[in-house]
């Protein structure tokens, strides 16, 4: 029988809204042989859904996700086979102490823009975790402000809009070096959201493959048929891994399975066979 998994997964850790435990149980609900969670610059969750994994008899990888500076963004993925994801915690505290940087700057904008919004509704909103702009949204929302998560990012949130505050980020060479650094396999994440020619994906991987790149995510939800086969080719020249992952979030991203995307998503288990012997 044909087991399939999902490596690109996030809890309330960071802007999920299922909790570690939650999500794997929805998983093994959804009949996944495995997942890796993979919140942003946080492992905070790992135990937990490790721990919940191993009563239900559900696969856990433990992982996350670094935003590296890229124009636009850029996504590494790590993953840790061998019990060191707490190694990357020393990077990970600089990162997110840039993210609380950032966040008081987006709600005084708000503020500014006529929203009455407050950093302590956000960080409550949070829940203690790592604070992301989910979070600011879901406030907006439950004020009467938005519609919609993806709403508040498309009107104020997002990339360019009035509210919108870059983060200082790793460049994707740091970021790479880190995550091999601490015992992870670096994956880069939706390579889509690029926005690159096939010629330039292709130059890309090879310089990144040079810094410790040691995979792509070609199978994603977002991808075409055409982008997948582009992206597993890149993968076999450049002698690199192939993933894949539904980048769920919950009720965030409503349209959004685990383990199908939008419901032809199917990411075999054997690439996590050959990730794990990778790591041997």
């Amino acid at each position: 029988m044909k087991k399939w998994i999902d490596l690109h997964t996030h809890s309330t850790i960071s802007d999920g809204t299922l909790s570690p435990r939650e999500l794997v149980r929805h998983a093994k609900e959804q009949g996944l042989a495995a997942i890796a969670l993979t919140d942003h610059d946080t492992v905070e969750g790992i135990e937990d859904a490790i721990d919940e994994g191993n009563k239900i008899g559900l696969e856990v990888i433990a992982g996350l996700e670094i935003s590296a500076e890229f124009h636009p963004e850029m996504h590494i993925l790590g993953y840790f086979f061998n019990g060191t994801h707490k190694n990357i915690s020393p990077v990970l505290e600089g990162l997110i102490k840039n993210r609380n940087e950032r966040n008081p700057k987006i709600v005084d904008k708000l503020n500014e823009l006529g929203f009455d919004i407050t950093i302590e509704e956000v960080i409550s909103e949070a829940g203690g975790k790592v604070v992301a702009r989910p979070h600011i949204a879901n406030v907006m929302i439950k004020k009467g402000y938005v519609k919609s998560v993806q709403d508040a990012f498309e009107r104020y949130l997002g990339f360019g809009r009035q509210a919108f505050f870059p983060k200082s980020k790793l460049n994707p060479q740091k970021a790479i070096e880190e995550i091999v650094k601490a015992g992870g396999l670096p994956v880069i994440a939706h390579p889509i959201f690029l926005y690159l020619s096939l010629k330039q994906l292709d130059e890309l991987f090879g310089e990144l493959a040079a810094y410790g790149l040691k995979g792509i995510e070609a199978y994603y939800v977002e991808n075409t048929n055409e982008d997948t086969g582009n992206l597993l080719r890149l993968a076999i020249k450049h002698n690199l891994l192939a993933t894949g992952g539904s980048d769920f979030h919950g009720a965030i991203k409503p349209g959004i399975k685990i383990g199908k995307g939008k419901g032809n998503l199917k990411v075999p288990y054997e690439l996590l066979d050959k990730m794990r012997a990778f790591c041997e």
